[in-house]
């Protein structure tokens, strides 16, 4: 049976870019959230976000969109396909693939998604539709909107001929197309695939939607460094990320053929429906629960194996202890031996994008042995008890195999196990 292994890593996060300052970033408790300061908020009742440094405010680990891509052509796209551009080249330049023959492109695939895509640019050229004229609307407005055109547009930059998809299963985005991937990769319909996700919805109408919905913290307008506080009593909301996380997955043989640096294997994927509610999980979380079975049961390992739960945790009020309600309910017994954390304590909800950067995460503790931290869980809810956390501080711990859960609106759930490669 062919295996699927990684073999290159891109970051564009709240904590910055590139993959050696995320993980620095991350176990050192740092937090990339804060007052958003580039769009009017008098009027919304949440005022914090996790976005993206610039390199004027952070010059270790900033971005500076020019240095990346040519600026006639950013403005011919939505942020959140600029976000999975840039993550992708420093993705594809860290696996060092460079196809050379036309068989080789067309066994090189992309498979990257994003839970809302260009939603800022839909609203902006609303407004300029109502205020200037339907002459007024760039040429450039759908391709710049649509979901897979970032898919399209990493095809078309490195020349990757091979299978050409995109997910969008909301929150479950980035983990969907991992796991998707990888089986294109099984099956052999493709050697080489980039996987991900992206996102870009820290914009007025974002913000007002999931405001709207209740979604988002408003408690800690004040404090943003303190709002994403996951299992925490204060908990009151998720905080908005955005930004893009990229994996090169790879076919084992054929990455060790080439010489290639292997970080991880991906070793199980798991996916559910929770067919109860548009934005809550069952009580019981039978959803979640399903979807880590079927990764497990599809990595041919046990609950003894896993070492680490890189969790969904929002730090909503709900979603966190369902999470921990079915968690207790598969490893039964075993639950005292893993280790669980929220490293959205560090990046806020990065929606699309959040599987993908958790499961780049997660890879990092397996290759450093070390558990991100959950911050700001300075006071746990009532029921954490029997539970490894990780607050406040990282952990350095043996991580041979991990379990990555991400749960979406519509109910739609997914899993990953990743470990150390055979």
């Amino acid at each position: 049976m062919r295996e699927v292994v990684v073999t290159g890593l891109g970051l564009v996060t709240p904590l910055g870019i590139g993959t050696k300052n995320n993980w620095k970033r991350l176990i050192s408790g740092n937090v990339g959230i804060d007052k958003i300061t580039n769009f009017d908020v008098s009027d919304l009742p949440c005022k914090i976000a996790g976005q993206i440094p610039s390199k004027e405010n952070d010059k270790e680990a900033g971005l500076e969109f020019n240095d990346w891509i040519n600026p006639k052509e950013l403005r011919k796209i939505d942020r959140f396909i600029a976000y999975g551009l840039i993550a992708s080249q420093i993705a594809v330049e860290d696996s060092g693939w460079k196809p050379d023959t036309e068989l080789q492109k067309m066994r090189t695939g992309v498979l990257v998604g994003s839970g809302i895509g260009g939603l800022e640019t839909i609203a902006n050229t609303t407004e300029i539709l109502l205020t200037k004229g339907v002459r007024r609307v760039s040429p450039f407005f759908i391709p710049s909107s649509l979901i897979n055109l970032l898919s399209g547009q990493i095809s078309i930059k490195f020349q990757f001929k091979g299978p050409n998809h995109s997910v969008v299963t909301a929150c479950s985005t980035g983990t969907h197309s991992i796991g998707d991937a990888a089986r294109i990769i099984v099956n052999g319909n493709a050697d080489v695939m980039i996987a991900g996700g992206s996102e870009a919805a820290c914009c007025r109408i974002g913000m007002a939607g999931f405001s709207s919905a209740k979604a988002l913290s408003t408690n800690f307008n004040d404090n943003p460094k303190e709002s994403s506080r996951p299992w925490d009593m204060q908990r009151d909301g998720f905080v908005m990320g955005e930004g893009s996380g990229i994996l090169v997955l790879e076919e084992k043989s054929h990455a060790k053929k080439r010489g290639a640096k292997i970080y991880a294997q991906i070793k199980g994927y798991g996916m559910s429906g929770d067919a109860f509610h548009i934005t809550a999980p069952e009580e019981n979380g039978d959803g979640g629960f399903r979807a880590m079975k079927a990764a497990i049961e599809d990595s041919n390992l046990s609950t003894n194996d896993i070492d680490y739960i890189n969790a969904h945790g929002t730090s909503t009020p709900l979603g966190d202890m369902i999470e921990l309600k079915a968690i207790e309910k598969l490893f039964d017994k075993n639950i005292k031996n893993i280790s669980i954390s929220s490293t959205k304590s560090a990046t806020g909800h990065l929606l699309g994008a959040a599987g993908a950067i958790e499961a780049i995460f997660s890879i990092l503790a397996i290759k450093n042995n070390i558990i991100p931290p959950t911050n700001n869980l300075k006071s746990p809810e009532k029921g954490t008890e029997n539970f490894d956390l990780v607050p406040l501080k990282a952990k350095e711990k043996q991580v041979k195999n991990i379990l990555s859960n991400s749960f979406g609106f519509g109910g739609t759930n997914a899993s990953l196990v990743i470990g150390e490669a055979d």
